[in-house]
């Protein structure tokens, strides 16, 4: 069976990760349209990425106090 690296194994999975995509886009100032941002500069992406990873880090850190 192949699978695309990019498809979530959980569809419920991949709502999510959209959703928490969108909250640390707006966190940082940047404007994501539904489906393909493909006009985002290199910085911009990185600063999503950036804070979602932030993010994930606060929440295990917290899940372990």
């Amino acid at each position: 069976m192949s699978r695309s690296g990019n498809s979530a194994a959980v569809p419920a999975a991949r709502a999510a990760l959209d959703r928490f995509k969108m909250e640390a886009a707006s966190e940082v100032g940047v404007t994501l349209k539904q489906g393909d941002n493909g006009d985002l500069t290199s910085r911009q992406a990185g600063s999503i990425g950036g804070q979602m990873v932030k993010k994930m880090i606060e929440s295990y850190e917290n899940s372990m106090k």
